[in-house]
């Protein structure tokens, strides 16, 4: 069936708009962050200056009605509320307002995420419905499918305020793998090679790059909690600290990361399982060890691996780490086996 390249140009339009609406939301997530650490920062002073002026009025309590002291004591206990009083970067009130307008940026951050996330969808569709198929033949319809899957998860997931500052960890990843799929990995609309004109196309693909999708949230998600486990809530230090201070609890990033992999695990063993199935109806047999098929599998153990080490205490702060290693098994063979090594499923429409 011939292509329709006006469906096929407007697929571009909103995947371009997406990208742009993306960066304009990243840009926001950024100042977010920076304004949210200012406010950190001014809640610690205010709680620092207050139990300071506590700890010194219990003093002088405690030391008596000296001459000096007792004007002290009289101009703390005069009815003025010390919380009113301008302390560290400012009064509570300013402080609360200050929280207020940096809320409101994160809405709006949140607010363009779902018009960019509307974008994205409707470019997936428009790319499907110009080729008459599941737009999953080639590395760029899969890069727009994965990202999507990724974002999709994030905005469901991430509804509570504690996780908008996640959105510049997630937003920059993301934005990179859309501008490398649209610019080198980018591929005209065209009927996909006959290995791939199946009704498993849809079923196979769908599921693995759900579970790829999956994995990049949990290993990003280990990568933080690996940061703020370096700078714990309170005692950041330095640039790290920075970074670290608006960030949720390495508790939290923990059970997120550990979350989503429970999910992923057997997301990503059904694809295999399926992949297999269909193989086995193409090539005529189950498993051959084609490189694709063999890092999928050794991806697959080390999310295995992640769960049994995270429930083990002995291992438990291994965990992240070997989270982590898995994503960038899942990376390397996005990239590295399908661009690089020959085998099976190297028909990523690069050429």
């Amino acid at each position: 069936m011939p292509v329709n390249q006006n469906l096929s140009n407007f697929s571009d339009i909103a995947f371009q708009t997406a990208f742009v609406v993306y960066a304009v939301a990243l840009v926001l997530s950024l100042i977010y962050y920076g304004r949210l650490n200012g406010v950190i920062d001014a809640r610690r002073q205010h709680s620092e200056a207050k139990a300071a002026a506590s700890k010194a009025k219990a003093t002088v309590a405690a030391n008596g009605s000296a001459a000096g002291s007792s004007d002290i004591v009289e101009d703390d206990a005069s009815g003025v509320d010390s919380t009113s009083r301008p302390i560290g970067n400012g009064s509570e009130s300013d402080i609360a307002a200050q929280e207020s307008k940096v809320d409101r940026l994160g809405g709006m951050t949140q607010s363009l995420l779902w018009v960019a996330l509307v974008l994205h969808l409707a470019s997936i569709v428009l790319r499907g419905l110009a080729v008459n198929r599941f737009p999953l033949g080639n590395l760029y319809e899969y890069m727009m499918m994965i990202t999507f899957g990724a974002m999709l998860a994030v905005m469901i997931a991430m509804q509570r305020k504690e996780w908008r500052t996640l959105w510049p960890w997630l937003l920059t990843p993301m934005l990179a793998l859309m501008f490398y799929g649209s610019t080198k990995l980018y591929a005209e609309s065209a009927p996909v090679v006959p290995a791939l004109q199946s009704y498993w196309l849809p079923v196979h693909v769908t599921i693995v790059s759900l579970g790829g999708s999956l994995g990049i949230v949990s290993g990003i998600a280990s990568v933080l909690h690996l940061l703020r486990r370096s700078q714990p809530k309170g005692q950041e230090k330095g640039f790290f600290g920075a970074m670290a201070k608006p960030l949720p609890s390495e508790k939290k990033l923990d059970q997120m990361a550990y979350r989503v992999a429970v999910v992923t695990l057997p997301t990503l063993g059904l694809g295999i399982v399926l992949g297999a199935i269909w193989a086995e109806a193409a090539w005529g047999r189950f498993w051959g060890w084609d490189p694709k098929e063999t890092v999928s599998f050794a991806t697959w153990i080390l999310y295995a691996a992640y769960l049994h080490a995270r429930a083990t205490p002995s291992w438990a702060k291994f965990a992240p780490w070997i989270n982590i290693v898995a994503l960038a098994t899942m990376i390397f063979n996005l990239f590295f086996i399908n661009m690089v090594v020959s085998g099976l499923h190297s028909y990523a429409g690069l050429n």
